[in-house]
């Protein structure tokens, strides 16, 4: 993949905000049709799209389809229909010392976007947040991971052939193209990624006084209680974990499991990773492959941090790695010092909901918080004493398909949300507009404020 040349990144801003302050992306007609082209486009690609995740990642077109291509479709279906809606001026209450002014709310686009995606959704995670630019009516220079190189031509290729450059493109290549894209002004960042690359983005932005939406990552932990269904806990939470062979942003990390049932959980979870997988995961046409050889590396470097219980096996050749528990894990062993984004999971134990809660808030604050129990009580303690950018009681993963919920992270995971809604508003500034008659002037607000007296009850 080549790297797209500086000066050919600021002419693709320089255009683009050229063609933003033409006014032509106001019109609520162009952004529905420019949705609807997308849509149009993603139908027409949809093989190459899917081809290019099976070869960069192992993908299966079932996987691909669900987990990538249909969550954007249903996204832009969603804008669709609800964009006349949203983005109708929003009258508010005026108060009576305002008389006889009235209040109101409108939304209006940012500007020129800049919407940087990673690897290990690199369909999803890029068109997502573009359909709230669009929808918002913003332009967008879209950067897509380098990791995934057949993915990133292809998205390439369709965005070309969909849209003029100055309205939305494709910047291509490595971390100097970053630097490069980041050196140029935007009126909104949308960045998905690491909490490292997170700060460099942030820093870049504050030069300009940018606004940014992170969306990064972090250990998200998955308590099962004592009073759990271990069964369906172990099925949903395989499931979870074998997800893009754990490279999800809100995958379980680990796992904080009561002491009484911790063995009956281990024994579940490695029938259930059987029943998804095979008793051969490597010959599974659902299993996706590790990324890049670093990170093969750097996670079969984790195995030593544990026993193993179930999984353990790797095939560096494939960068293929056994779905793995990690029994007799220490809290300051490597593993559990930063996000895994890998099919290994290390399992801690607790003797009280008390003792689990205080063991999550002692960390940085994840992106998801998983909780497995019966007990009502100890649902809303677990909730009210804890913070994630989402949770899921008795699930995993599932949060994120419902577009009618925020999606995005809390302090060292991420800053702002989007999806549905959400992403048509993070892509605008709701300004607030005072509308006042000029048939009647008030006389109390100006100097030298007579009848102060009677203006101050009224305040």
């Amino acid at each position: 993949m080549k790297n797209t040349p500086k000066e050919e990144i600021r002419k693709i801003v320089e255009a683009q905000r050229e063609f933003f302050r033409s006014g032509r992306t106001l019109d609520l007609e162009f952004r529905k049709e420019n949705l609807r082209a997308l849509k149009h486009a993603m139908q027409k690609w949809e093989k190459p799209l899917a081809d290019a995740l099976w070869q960069d990642l192992h993908k299966s077109y079932e996987e691909a389809y669900m987990t990538e291509l249909s969550i954007v479709l249903g996204e832009i279906g969603n804008h669709i229909s609800n964009l006349k809606r949203w983005s109708a001026p929003r009258r508010v209450c005026t108060p009576l010392k305002m008389f006889p002014s009235r209040s109101k709310v409108i939304a209006e686009p940012l500007g020129c976007s800049l919407i940087m995606a990673p690897w290990n959704y690199p369909v999803q995670l890029l068109l997502n947040p573009l359909v709230g630019a669009i929808s918002a009516g913003c332009t967008a220079v879209l950067k897509p991971s380098p990791y995934v190189p057949n993915v990133s031509r292809v998205m390439e290729e369709m965005i070309r052939e969909t849209f003029a450059p100055e309205y939305i493109a494709v910047v291509q290549g490595n971390r100097e193209v970053n630097t490069a894209l980041l050196e140029e002004r935007y009126d909104i960042i949308f960045f998905t990624g690491s909490p490292d690359l997170g700060r460099r983005v942030m820093r870049a932005a504050s030069e300009h006084l940018t606004p940014v939406v992170l969306e990064l990552g972090g250990k998200s932990p998955c308590i099962v209680d004592k009073d759990a269904n271990i069964a369906m806990a172990a099925h949903r939470i395989a499931w979870g974990k074998s997800l893009n062979a754990g490279q999800t942003c809100i995958a379980p990390d680990y796992l904080l499991v009561h002491s009484e049932v911790k063995e009956r959980l281990i024994k579940a979870l490695k029938n259930e990773f059987e029943h998804l997988l095979g008793k051969d995961p490597q010959k599974a046409k659902h299993f996706v492959r590790i990324v890049s050889d670093k990170a093969f590396d750097r996670l079969t470097g984790y195995l030593k941090d544990g026993n193993v219980r179930i999984g353990g096996t790797f095939d560096r050749e494939e960068r293929y790695i056994h779905p793995t528990v990690l029994d007799g894990v220490k809290e300051g062993s490597p593993i559990m010092q930063e996000e895994i984004f890998g099919p290994l999971f290390p399992l801690l134990t607790f003797n009280t909901t008390e003792e689990a809660i205080e063991f999550v808030t002692k960390r940085e604050k994840p992106l998801a918080l998983y909780y497995f129990g019966e007990n009502g009580k100890n649902i809303a303690k677990v909730l009210k004493h804890t913070s994630s950018g989402g949770a899921c009681i008795n699930d995993t993963i599932m949060h994120i398909a419902n577009e009618n919920l925020p999606f995005g992270g809390v302090g060292h995971s991420g800053m702002s949300s989007y999806h549905g809604r959400e992403s048509f508003r993070v892509f605008s500034h709701h300004r607030a507009v005072v509308t006042t008659p000029t048939w009647l002037d008030l006389p109390f607000r100006y100097m030298p404020y007579k009848f102060f007296g009677m203006v101050k009850k009224l305040l």
